[in-house]
């Protein structure tokens, strides 16, 4: 099952799960797609890339090879809508974020959903599940780091442009506050990028299911506007724009951490 992620181990309490970076699609599957959709537009584009000096930090680091165009590992599986109400895709998207179809035919059906969910799901949800409890054996507790980026302009899901941070975390119910805090504080001690906290992205379903406070496992997702690291209209990684940023969620992690051993410390 290696072939569906990548997987750095790492040796602090720190996760960084990248969900939607991934870009394989099975050719019986892209056959059906339609042109827009083979362009896999409303992919994560380059977070690995963006969070590989997170190395340094001695995280893990766990990645899905697999497009979200195929099944979203980010999405309830049981199929209920994580913004009721709201604009949103499921587990094995149909639409595109503005809308548009994803297949030019049938769409999948209920078995070939299972059979995607068995392939993809669940293989990669026991190996997140699997790091969670190898970290938590080593400290007690864990930090998991949900990394997502999305187009800064998304008219069908959110008006106007998005801030370049958006923190999530469930309005506070995935992670302890003194973490919270202590990475809003970051946020907001710079004057760079424009940041919010559980706006329109309060953290999907990695995060609100995999953030138990009380069991000592920390949850955030952090979701840029890619203006902030890549040329949108090109979809290429800018270089200069990128090592701009990486000192800033850097510094967001590390506070992140240092909240959760304090926190740790005190409870022992």
């Amino acid at each position: 099952m290696a072939d569906l992620f990548a997987l750095r181990e790492g040796q602090s309490p720190l996760i960084i799960n990248i969900p939607h970076a991934g870009t394989n699609v099975p050719e019986d599957t892209l056959i059906r797609m339609t042109p827009a959709a083979r362009k896999l537009p409303d992919t994560d584009w380059f977070v690995d890339r963006l969070y590989a000096f997170a190395a340094d930090l001695d995280a893990t680091i766990l990645k899905a090879n697999v497009s979200r165009m195929v099944i979203d590992l980010n999405r309830d599986p049981s199929g209920q809508s994580l913004y009721p109400g709201q604009a949103t895709t499921g587990l094995v998207p149909t639409e595109l974020f503005d809308g548009a179809p994803v297949y030019e035919g049938d769409e999948p059906d209920e078995a070939e959903i299972e059979q995607r969910r068995a392939t993809y799901f669940d293989p990669y949800h026991q190996e997140l599940s699997e790091q969670i409890a190898r970290i938590r054996a080593i400290h007690g507790y864990a930090v998991l780091y949900d990394a997502h980026s999305i187009a800064s302009n998304v008219p069908r899901l959110f008006d106007g442009e998005l801030p370049v941070l958006n923190l999530g975390t469930n309005d506070g119910e995935t992670c302890d506050t003194a973490i919270a805090r202590a990475v809003m504080q970051v946020m907001l001690d710079q004057d760079e990028y424009e940041t919010v906290a559980n706006g329109r992205f309060k953290g999907g379903w990695i995060t609100r299911t995999f953030g138990v406070p009380r069991h000592n496992l920390h949850a955030l997702q952090m979701e840029l506007a890619q203006r902030a690291y890549m040329d949108e209209a090109a979809v290429r990684y800018d270089e200069e724009a990128a090592a701009k940023l990486q000192p800033l969620l850097k510094d967001i992690l590390s506070a992140a951490l240092a909240a959760a051993e304090h926190l740790h410390w005190e409870h022992d």
